[in-house]
């Protein structure tokens, strides 16, 4: 090795860096896992959305219309329940809104995604009410087309994430906040368990924001909502094809969309899988790479030490004894490697959580990746260090 300092640095840098990148790529992909994996806290595989878009402009028939929609949603049969929203889990983007404790904070409290509710939103959705109670249909204020009216929601329901923000002694129910101004307080009257809003990767080690989610009491009947139903998941997309005919029938001037929770979820975290197979395949990529790097160096040194080799055969070494010279040195490089590595890995980690609110380094994959590229080094030894093995006392010594 004192002989070969830079083959020795080569391989050494060469696993540092390959380190540099798992532990990291690791880590990010632990992360996109876990959001896929989240739940949501709906009865997903029993809701689809139907989205209604009206070419007509007519203001005076949109309440109307939407109040015929929803009735002929309901009579369906296997229709569990239905009501009208403006966003649902995984659509990508919605209404948010920050929360305040008291008027005229400098610096919000929290942040929510805003969802119309009414009182068949927690049975429609499948929603675990943990304290608290449903909406009365005197708390519902229904939005139409061409009012002038301004009207505010005076009471809500919350998950428990945004209550545990809110009020970390557990005390939120009850309590009254400031979310659409800070003028016009509403009352918390009651806590789901989960329920996860329409941006499914608003997330990071700093905000849950995305576990943040506020049903309000709207009613939205402008025709430009979005009608929940939920029904047999076994015959789900059978009541989908039946919903869009429905409404095509009441007003064919439009264009009706039902789209399954479901795959909502998939098309929502489809970047997230491709990012997963993308950093997998440069992970092991790049670990091929590596191995055939000290593959590659490993035979060269073979190559200059067959003289070495064939006296240390003479003297009595077995092929074991050569195997474990050159799996030795090997150990020693990429462990000089590994450390290096780890700590500019965790340098790298410290800044992008700084700079990105990137999730920090996993001990597992702190401890788990060195020993993964020491394995690697040890592998990809051991074929030329068993060929090195192999070559006969006298032909190595005779060779110049």
């Amino acid at each position: 090795m004192r002989r070969n300092k830079f083959g020795a640095l080569l391989i050494s840098a060469q696993l540092a860096v390959t380190l540099v990148f798992m532990v990291n790529a690791f880590t990010l992909l632990n992360q996109r896992i876990s959001w896929n994996a989240r739940p949501s806290g709906v009865d997903e595989q029993s809701l689809f959305v139907v989205e209604v878009d009206s070419l007509s402009k007519r203001d005076d028939t949109a309440a109307a219309r939407a109040e015929a929609d929803l009735t002929a949603l309901g009579t369906l049969s296997l229709v569990v329940d239905t009501y009208v929203t403006n966003d649902y889990p995984f659509e990508g983007g919605g209404w948010a809104n920050t929360v305040n404790i008291v008027p005229n904070q400098r610096i919000s409290t929290a942040s929510t995604s805003y969802y119309f509710a009414d009182t068949h939103t927690l049975k429609t959705l499948g929603l675990s009410l943990i304290a608290g109670r449903n909406f009365t249909a005197d708390e519902v204020v229904t939005l139409t087309r061409g009012a002038t009216e301004s009207q505010h929601a005076g009471s809500l329901i919350i998950s428990k994430a945004l209550a545990q923000a809110l009020y970390p002694s557990g005390n939120a129910l009850g309590q009254s906040i400031f979310v659409e101004d800070d003028v016009h307080p509403a009352r918390i009257i009651g806590i789901v368990e989960r329920l996860q809003g329409p941006y499914p990767d608003a997330t990071g080690e700093k905000s849950s924001f995305t576990e943040n989610t506020t049903p309000a009491p709207y009613r939205d009947l402008t025709g430009r909502g979005r009608y929940m139903v939920r029904t047999d998941p076994a015959r789900l997309g059978e009541l989908m094809k039946r919903a869009e005919q429905k409404l095509l029938e009441i007003d064919g001037d439009r264009v009706v969309r039902a789209t399954s929770l479901l795959d909502a979820r998939e098309e929502a975290h489809r970047g997230n899988h491709g990012l997963v197979v993308l950093l997998l395949c440069i992970c092991a990529a790049l670990l091929t790479v590596t191995g055939f790097g000290i593959i590659g160096l490993t035979s060269y040194w073979v190559s200059q030490r067959r003289q070495q080799i064939g006296i240390r055969r003479a003297l009595g070494a077995t092929r074991c004894d050569i195997v474990h010279y050159f799996q030795t040195e090997n150990l020693m490089i990429a462990g000089a490697g590994a450390v290096g590595g780890i700590v500019f890995a965790v340098g790298l980690n410290l800044w992008m959580v700084r700079s990105f609110e990137m999730t920090r380094i996993d001990n597992r994959w702190a401890i788990g990746s060195p020993l993964v590229i020491i394995l690697l080094g040890q592998i990809s030894v051991f074929w030329p260090a068993l060929r090195a093995s192999w070559i006969p006392p006298a032909l190595a010594t005779r060779g110049g």
